[in-house]
């Protein structure tokens, strides 16, 4: 069951940022799928949680630039 659930949630989380790459050109919320996805794969790998740390850092920084 245990590896049910990681084989599923490992699924998801590529297949999320799949369909948010095609939402960018389709209608959609694109980026905000990719980012569910992220944090979907980051539960089960450390590039991932490091991506999504990075992306972040980004975020608040851009976020500041604005202000």
């Amino acid at each position: 069951m245990q590896k049910t659930k990681r084989l599923l949630r490992i699924v998801l989380g590529f297949t999320l940022p799949v369909i948010g790459a095609a939402m960018l050109v389709l209608p959609g919320p694109g980026w905000l799928t990719i980012g569910l996805g992220l944090v979907v794969l980051a539960a089960e790998f450390i590039w991932a949680r490091r991506l999504l740390n990075r992306l972040k850092e980004q975020a608040i920084k851009l976020g500041r630039s604005v202000s």
